[in-house]
């Protein structure tokens, strides 16, 4: 391993040492506080055009392994940790997190004060960055290529990312199962055995079927929405609305994904044709893109919201639920039209976490009730949206 370099683009340097792919990449530097589930966020597409640094000191021991991924690869522009862990220990394990790295083209820097460049994120807020690799660059250049490369706001990343052709998700109901453990005092048919000791429930039978448009979708997002009674058809993010109907859904799912919303306009006309045609469920950019296609508008996080222990409240119920974030956009509430409702909020910052429209079957969450990682605090709004699709039948 090699001497390496992560640079700001207001000149703040950390030097650590190599791992991964010994190549040089640029992309907006923020952090995430999730303890564990670094393969999930590796393979988030929401990730797209990110540096990402683990606020966790130890990443790495359990390796990697195929069935974690929530995408078929990683997607950030490189990795940042404090300690390293050379060898693994999890039995399903198949690869170090080094090798994986290396396999895909991306670079990591470990023996970074990732607790001091967390604390600069926060003060200074996210911004440009560069992780180099190259001994021939120095300090500056690393500065230098950090101020050089494009920022994230006005970045649409969602076409680098979404599926290139509709597809039906699990139509064989082999991949959607949720896992269990091993219990022999449970009866045999609420576990099935799949393989290597791994055991999953039985899925219910399909009640309802949904177009989701993949703005980046994670594989846990279409897993969870199998196990609440859907069949789910995947278009890519440019599918046209009467496309869309055409297929006659019971709903429409608006997934998560990477980029500015703002930067979307296309994508805002289509969502705004499908509003009070069908139930509408959107999640992280799905949230976004519904408000703008509401009319409203969007603005950019100092640090953004990434990690497993965000506290959101429902304003309805007044309960609150910890939940799994990763965004760096937020709603701006003065925006919204009268018709629709905020119905959560982050009691960090206030920021809007969930809203609902008035006069239509329309919802939307910012935070990720799938999780993968983090809490599964607000997975009830999987079933949430099949009762909405009955009630409107």
């Amino acid at each position: 391993m090699s001497r390496a370099y992560l640079a700001l683009e207001d000149g703040r340097v950390f030097e650590g040492t190599g791992f991964g792919a010994a190549v040089n990449a640029t992309g907006e530097a923020c952090f995430n506080t999730s303890m564990t589930g670094y393969q999930e966020i590796l393979t988030d597409p929401s990730y797209r055009g990110q540096i990402i640094a683990m606020t966790y000191p130890l990443i790495g021991n359990y390796g990697v392994n195929p069935s974690d991924g929530e995408s078929d690869r990683p997607h950030v522009r490189g990795f940042v940790i404090e300690e390293l862990c050379s060898t693994p220990s999890n039995w399903r394990s198949q690869e170090s997190l080094d090798a994986y790295l290396t396999r895909w083209g991306i670079p990591g820097i470990q023996e970074i004060d990732t607790r001091a460049l967390t604390r600069h994120l926060r003060t200074a807020g996210a911004m440009r960055a560069a992780l180099i690799a190259d001994p021939a660059l120095s300090a500056a250049d690393a500065v230098e290529l950090a101020r050089q490369s494009p920022p994230m706001s006005g970045s649409d990343f969602v076409h680098e990312v979404t599926t290139s052709e509709s597809y039906r998700w699990d139509e064989a109901d082999r991949e959607s199962g949720a896992w269990t453990l091993d219990n022999p005092s449970e009866p045999a048919d609420r576990r099935i055995a799949v393989e290597r000791g791994e055991f999953v429930r039985p899925l219910p039978p399909v009640r309802h079927h949904l177009v989701a448009y993949d703005f980046g979708i994670k594989r846990n997002i279409l897993r969870s929405l199998r196990q609440s009674g859907f069949s789910v058809d995947v278009v890519p993010a440019s599918t046209p609305a009467e496309e869309v109907l055409a297929r006659q859904p019971d709903g429409i799912f608006l997934s998560n994904g990477p980029g500015d919303p703002a930067a979307l306009g296309s994508i805002h006309e289509e969502v705004r044709k499908l509003v009070g045609h069908k139930p509408i469920f959107g999640i992280c950019l799905g949230h976004q893109i519904l408000a703008h296609a509401f009319g409203g508008s969007t603005f950019k996080l100092k640090f953004g919201h990434r990690g497993g222990n965000q506290p959101v409240k429902d304003l309805r119920s007044g309960r609150v639920s910890i939940t799994s974030q990763n965004h760096g956009f937020a709603v701006d509430p003065a925006s919204l039209e009268q018709a629709v409702e905020v119905t959560h909020v982050n009691l960090n910052d206030g920021t809007v976490e969930g809203m609902s429209h008035r006069d239509y079957p329309v919802f939307s969450v910012q935070y990720h009730p799938e999780a993968a990682p983090g809490p599964s605090d607000a997975k009830y709004f999987f079933s949430e949206f099949a009762s909405l699709i009955d009630s409107t039948r």
